[in-house]
Order: C-alpha cells, then structure tokens, then sequence
C-alpha cells in the first residue's frame, strides 16, 4: 500500500510538474508574441525598413488579382507554389478585420498551433519527448523580430511540424501534409529524406505525399491560369546579397570590385564582374547538396522517427545554406525543424539546433536592423551577416555528420551479419520494421 501510494504520490507530482512547465511555456510565449505582433502593428518600431508592407500592399495586391481568377501573371515578384494562393486569401477568413491585421492574427493563431503541438509532444508517454523543442520554438520565433510575421512562412512551418509528428501513427496524413506544404513553398517536399522506401507505412507516406501534390496541383491549374508560372520567376533569380556567395562581393567591394545591388524578383541581388560565375557555382553547390543527401539515403542502414526529423532538419539546412538567396524569413523553416528535432528524444541535432537560435538573433541585427549597411557594403550590416552565414554552415556541416554517422550500422552489427551468413538461417524472431533491426539475443535494438 505505501509503495502503492508512493508510485501515485510520484504520478501526481510528475504530473503537476509537466503542467507547471507548460502553463510557464505558453506565458512567455504570450510575452514574446505580444512583443511581436506590437513590432509588426507599427507601435513599437525597429531600425531599417517596414517589413510590414510585404503583407499591406504585396500581399493586399495579390489577394485582388487571385480574387480576379488568376495567378499574377505580371508579377515577377510571385515566385511561390500554386497553394501560396490559399494563405495570400487566408485573410478573408476574418472579414470583420482589415486584411493586414487579419493576416497577422492568423499567424499569431497558427504561432501557438506550433506551440500546443510541441508541448502535447513533449509531455509525451514513456519519455518519448523533451518538452525543450517548444522552447526553442518559444524563443527562436521573436529572435527573428516582425519579420517572423510579416511572412506567411510560419503557415508553412506548422503544416511541416504537424506532418513530421504525425508520421509515426498516421504515415498517409503525414505524407498528405508534407505534399501539401510541398505545394505552399517548396521546401517541406525535404520533410521525406528520410522516409523509409519499403513496407506499409512508406507506401502509405509516400502514397499521401503523391497523391495531395498531384490533386492540389491539378485543382490550382484548373481554377485559374498561371498556376506554374513561378517556376520560371525563380530559374532567373541571381545571387542575393544575404546569401553565401554574396559574401564574395561584399568582401570585393574593398578592392575595387565595381558591382552594383539591384531590386530584382523581389530580393536586392548583385549586379556585375563574377556574379553569373558565383551564381552559377551556388547551384553547382546546392546540387552537390542533393547529391549527398541522395548517397546518405542509399547507405543509410537505420530509421525511424528520430530519423525523419533529423533528416529533414540537415536537408533544410544544407539546401538553404547553399542556396542563391538566404531570406531572413528562411530561418523560421529552420528553427521550426529544430524545435522538432529537439523534442524527439533520441535526435542528435541538439547543437545545430542552438547554432540555428544563434542564427536567428544576428538575422534581426542584419534585417531590418541593418539592412541598409548590408546594402551599403558597410562592417556594421556585413559582419553580422557573415556571422550568420557561418553558424549557417557550421550548422550545415554538424547536421549532416550526426545525421550520416546515427544511420550507419555499427562495427559490430556487421561482424552479426557476417556470421549469420556463415552459420545459415537464423531461429523465428521478431519481425523486422522500418524503425528496429533484429539483434542477436541479449542486445537490444538500437533505434533510429
């Protein structure tokens, strides 16, 4: 009985605790969004320029000609998938508000969607999940100050969490997500580096993924014209001051390089000697990303969920660093995969995790706050910006060693194989999963 009591009294008090922890989460997080959503409504107002006007009038304008029955064709500034339509008209949910304050509050919605989804994760059973990857959500979100909501990324970012927690129990809904994420901006198609290539649930991951894309695609191009047109806008994009390779004219500019920045496709980019030379080695770079996350597939000998989400955390990282344009708005793709990572509790993405929140703060000191030394060429926006840009790689780097070295079979693993072969067919086991490896009698399994 006492022991009895002892186990109910540790329950109760466990319990308690877990609920003090997440009553503390979503305080400051109220804290920290009442901050934002004050930077973004213009009463508190930061250096550099009004990120704001992206939603008042980029988005206002677009939102009138979607309502017109067509993609904006005319616009080279539209450089986003056919279902970016859906959140450029999301404000319409809330007609009783004018559409940049109802823009905003729908991200402050989605904002604590996020959240409630990392907790629920993180108070998981059996010590499945950390309740840290909510706050790393909690404080990487306003690190990137009003930018975090004057984009409709972080739309993009809850679909890509629900779509990696749902991957475990409900594959054909996670793969649904991530192709219709896919379909929002691109990038969540990286969701699935990871996911298996053979058995049940990869033919119902897979099956999801395929079957969302090709439908939403096909009802965006039936609603109105120009549906694809992006596909062009993005091919003729060059390098953006903020990106990796703009760091080669920033440190020319010193010597004489007599380059010049432009506003083209939406994003200041260099003009001048080299540029089409740094651009195109970026996308023989980003390529050789892909390239070596293809190779990790192949020789991957373990997975799982942990697998999944560290996957899609290193995929992200390594293509968004390589790309031709790094947007500051990019981070939140990366601080949400890392709060993801961090909550699964066998990940190994801990430290890029934290170099990506260090990533976030130097953001907001290169935009807005400096943006205008950025395109000046000026130490004060350039330094930050290289510094950033390096966490970037490191992160990068860190990622995807951690990534290939956890799916790798073990020395000893291997010697088991070797001599199962040579001994012949092994007695009835436990049947394999995409997530375990039968293991000699008296090892455990090592998850992925």
């Amino acid at each position: 009985m006492a022991g009895s009591g002892g186990r109910g009294g540790g329950a109760r008090g466990g319990r308690w605790w877990q609920g003090s922890t997440q009553a503390l989460a979503a305080g400051v997080w109220a804290v920290t969004r009442t901050v934002v959503m004050l930077c973004v409504l213009r009463v508190v107002v930061l250096p550099g320029p009004d990120v704001t006007t992206d939603v008042s009038v980029i988005y206002q304008g677009w939102s009138e000609v979607l309502k017109g029955g067509t993609y904006p064709l005319d616009d080279v500034t539209w450089q986003y998938p056919p279902a970016a339509a859906l959140a450029v008209l999301s404000p319409g949910l809330l007609p009783f508000l004018g559409y940049t304050p109802a823009f905003f509050t729908l991200v402050l919605f989605t904002d604590a969607a996020v959240l409630a989804l990392l907790l629920r994760a993180g108070s998981g059973r059996a010590g499945s999940g950390r309740p840290a990857g909510a706050w790393v959500w909690i404080a990487g979100v306003p690190l990137l100050g009003p930018t975090a909501y004057a984009r409709y990324d972080l739309m993009v970012v809850a679909v890509a969490v629900a779509a990696l927690f749902a991957a475990a129990r409900r594959p054909r809904l996670a793969g649904a997500l991530a192709g219709f994420g896919a379909l929002l901006k691109v990038w969540p198609v990286l969701l699935l580096t990871g996911a298996p290539l053979r058995g049940r649930r990869a033919r119902a991951l897979w099956s999801g993924a395929g079957g969302a894309a090709a439908g939403l695609t096909l009802a965006c191009v039936a609603a109105a014209p120009g549906a694809l047109a992006f596909l062009a806008f993005q091919r003729d994009r060059g390098t953006e001051i903020e990106s990796l390779g703009g760091l080669v004219f920033h440190l020319a500019r010193p010597f004489g390089w007599d380059g010049t920045v432009l506003l083209r496709y939406g994003s200041v980019e260099f003009l001048g000697p080299g540029v089409p030379l740094v651009s195109a080695l970026a996308l023989l770079l980003n390529g050789a990303a892909l390239g070596w996350l293809v190779l990790w597939r192949v020789r991957a000998r373990v997975t799982g969920d942990a697998v999944l989400c560290d996957a899609a955390f290193a995929a992200t990282l390594l293509c968004t660093t390589t790309s031709r344009v790094i947007s500051p708005q990019y981070l939140l793709w990366l601080v949400g995969l890392a709060a993801v990572c961090v909550t699964v509790r066998s990940s190994r993405q801990g430290l890029p995790a934290l170099l990506v929140l260090l990533a976030a703060g130097l953001t907001l000191l290169e935009f807005p706050v400096g943006f205008a030394q950025v395109v000046a060429g000026d130490p004060r926006g350039v330094v930050p910006l290289a510094l950033r840009n390096g966490l970037l790689a490191a992160a990068s780097l860190i990622a995807c060693r951690r990534l290939w070295a956890s799916t790798r079979a073990r020395p000893a693993d291997r010697a088991d194989v070797v001599r199962a072969r040579r001994t012949g067919p092994a007695r009835p086991g436990p049947r394999l999963t995409e997530a375990t490896r039968e293991l000699p009698a008296g090892r455990p399994a090592r998850r992925g």
